[in-house]
């Protein structure tokens, strides 16, 4: 069964300047200058990547990311740990927001 995702793609990342060069050119200077060392080194910025790959849920990222995370030194407890960091936090986020379903709830029932 075909799907959308084809992990082949990830390859062609580098064609979505065909149509728009300089747009291109600029994200990926500055995606090259965001993953560079600096007060995070690599290693912990591959792992920050896996974990909101993960929230964003990009199956591309995610194979790019897991693959970076092993190359810099990443072990497999690790991207599972920075993994539940991003549920954690994307599951809160989506519980905070039942703040607001109750004071429009409050602010109704009034």
């Amino acid at each position: 069964m075909e799907t959308y995702y084809r992990p082949k793609d990830l390859n062609k990342f580098g064609e979505i300047g065909k149509d728009a060069p300089e747009l291109a050119r600029k994200f990926f200077e500055y995606y090259e200058a965001v993953f560079a060392e600096g007060a995070l080194t690599e290693r912990e910025k591959a792992l920050i990547a896996v974990a909101v790959a993960h929230a964003v849920q990009c199956p591309y990222c995610i194979d790019a990311y897991t693959q970076a995370c092993l190359e810099k030194g990443s072990n497999l407890a690790e991207m599972t740990e920075a993994v539940h960091v991003a549920a954690a936090i994307r599951g809160g986020a989506s519980l905070v927001h039942g703040v607001q379903m109750r004071n429009v709830t409050q602010k109704l029932s009034l």
